[in-house]
């Protein structure tokens, strides 16, 4: 809907086979009424056609937003990789160290508490020995046995 395609279509002139322009009824092409004519489709086009308008604002839009937003997720991909060489260069060090040196105490109170319990088993197992040892079955007091002590 530009200038010269509401030109063509408004005047109503048609090329014809002969590449001559047909007459219509308002006249020559430079005639008042269709200057006229031609000053209209190009106001109503400007005015009322707001395609060209609309293309542009949106072209603007999709431009500025993929740029914003281009720059938005490259700086929240700057900030991860700054996180993840923190975390590999200071925090994941410090923290195999902290882990190990914790194991290494877990680990040594670990033993000292299994040497606690097998010390305590050694001792339970003497224990029940002594106890078998010390009740061994007592002969039943025979009849002379038992005379003797009443006597």
């Amino acid at each position: 809907m530009s200038g010269g395609g509401a030109e063509a279509a408004v005047g109503g002139e048609v090329p014809a086979a002969g590449g001559h322009k047909k007459k219509d009824s308002l006249g020559t092409a430079g005639s008042p009424a269709h200057l006229i004519i031609k000053d209209l489709g190009e106001i109503h086009s400007r005015l009322l056609d707001h395609r060209p308008v609309i293309q542009g604002e949106t072209r603007y839009f999709v431009k500025e937003f993929e740029e914003k937003r281009g720059l938005r997720e490259m700086r929240v991909l700057e900030n991860l990789k700054n996180m993840i060489h923190e975390t590999n260069e200071h925090a994941l060090p410090k923290c195999r160290e902290t882990m190990h040196d914790n194991l290494n105490q877990v680990l040594q109170r670990l033993q000292t508490a299994t040497d606690s319990v097998y010390r305590l088993q050694q001792r339970e197992q003497e224990r029940k020995k002594h106890a078998q040892v010390s009740l061994k079955p007592v002969l039943p007091p025979s009849r002379n046995n038992a005379a003797h002590i009443i006597s």
